[in-house]
């Protein structure tokens, strides 16, 4: 690779998004690349030439473990939805004179369905304009729907998080019912996909029945049903425990967040923002029943608990960084990088490269088989999936007793 690389952050961060960056800073030290350079704040702060020197950042083998146990995106995020190419050519225009104008060689992406459209719309531009810049792909998501790939990045890390989590707090619900029980509604992200509402499965174990139902975006939530299971649930239990998707629809298509309000913001992607399901569940079964409830909602806990990743996610998001670099550097573009897995149990896994094409603007649900016939739970096919997935821990680097970051500089970057 002759010329420099920039490298991006894009969407809602994870555990392990920072590995990522690891993996591509740490591949193009390797082969010897004159300049690394980071997007601050993705491709939006790229069009401002917001750019990040990451070797006055990595310059041994400790900083690159730092990152690694560093939460949220080091280089910071966006949500930028790049326009369409016909009509729009100004803006691409713009971000080729930009990469031509600092020597950038190749692009690394790192995120979701909405950043792998990012990769394809420059990709195609490159392709349509004879450029030679590569562009490639590096898979991140805790909603874990992204297709081809067997999981994505970040997925792991909050699964072992919501499951940890969850069953602490199915055991402080267990503390009281002495006359009546208490009902405790957990709301988990997931907008059209359950995959990270399934991971409160993960939480039983001998110790631990799990919560008692758990409710995935993949089927229509009927309250009344609902209601009449936890009337029935009460009188049997001290103790119930429910796991909701924030993005649980009714037959009528509203989100059920709707019912108590919500908000109107929708971001750039269009993504209306979902909040208050939990709340709003647990008012009205308080109205309906009398009994006592309790709302949790997880919200960015699920995505920032670097304390408690998972060692296997680490390693894999540093692996999927490493490897887009080495295909880059051997003549790949619009490209993204899959987790292959072999084995299940013993654990084995591998890794792919895809066309972009196939992976942009795909979102991939919870499969129908590994849900319950009634919708209110996930099945073993589900829970054999992802136990391996959050295996494994990376002890944080503690200093007076809390965990140490590596933090970007405000003095750092091009202004």
């Amino acid at each position: 690779m002759k010329g420099n690389i920039v490298v991006g952050q894009s969407g809602g961060p994870t555990a392990v998004i920072n590995s990522s960056l690891a993996g591509v800073v740490s591949k193009a030290r390797e082969l010897g690349v004159k300049k690394i350079y980071g997007m601050h704040h993705g491709i939006q702060g790229f069009l401002n030439e917001d750019l990040v020197d990451m070797g006055e950042y990595i310059k041994e083998d400790k900083d690159i473990e730092l990152l690694k146990r560093t939460p949220s995106a080091f280089l910071g995020s966006c949500r930028y939805k790049l326009p369409k190419i016909e009509g729009n050519e100004e803006v691409y225009d713009k971000i080729f004179a930009i990469l031509e104008k600092y020597d950038i060689e190749c692009l690394f992406y790192i995120g979701g369905n909405d950043s792998m459209d990012t990769i394809k719309m420059l990709s195609d531009y490159a392709a349509l304009k004879g450029k030679t810049q590569r562009f490639m792909g590096v898979p991140k998501t805790i909603d874990n729907d992204l297709p081809i790939t067997d999981h994505c990045p970040g997925y792991g890390s909050a699964a072992k998080y919501i499951a940890t989590s969850l069953k602490e707090v199915i055991r402080d619900n267990a503390s009281f019912g002495i006359e009546k029980p208490t009902v405790l509604i957990c709301e988990i992200m997931g907008r059209h996909a359950g995959w990270l509402t399934a991971a409160a499965a993960l939480s039983r174990d001998e110790d631990c029945e799990g919560p008692d139902m758990i409710y995935l975006p993949e089927r229509t939530f009927d309250y009344d049903d609902f209601l009449a299971r936890i009337k029935d649930l009460s009188v049997k239990k001290s103790s119930v425990v429910v796991a909701v998707s924030e993005g649980v629809k009714l037959a009528d298509g509203r989100f059920v967040c709707e019912l108590g309000g919500g908000s109107d913001f929708v971001d750039a992607f269009g993504h209306k923002q979902l909040s208050g399901c939990a709340v709003t569940l647990a008012n009205k079964v308080a109205a309906d029943t009398g009994l006592k409830t309790r709302a949790i909602e997880f919200s960015t806990l699920q995505r920032a608990a670097t304390h408690v990743a998972s060692l296997n996610d680490i390693n894999e998001a540093f692996n999927v960084g490493y490897l887009a670099c080495k295909a880059a550097d051997e003549g790949q573009t619009g490209m993204m990088i899959t987790i292959d897995v072999k084995e299940r149990s013993p654990y084995q896994v591998g890794y792919g490269i895809y066309d972009i094409h196939q992976i942009a603007n795909v979102e991939r649900p919870v499969p129908d088989e590994w849900i319950s016939e009634d919708g209110t739970d996930v099945l073993e096919g589900y829970v054999e999936y992802a136990r391996p997935l959050i295996l494994g821990e990376l002890t944080p680097l503690m200093v007076n007793g809390v965990p140490k970051h590596l933090v970007l500089s405000r003095d750092s970057y091009r202004k």
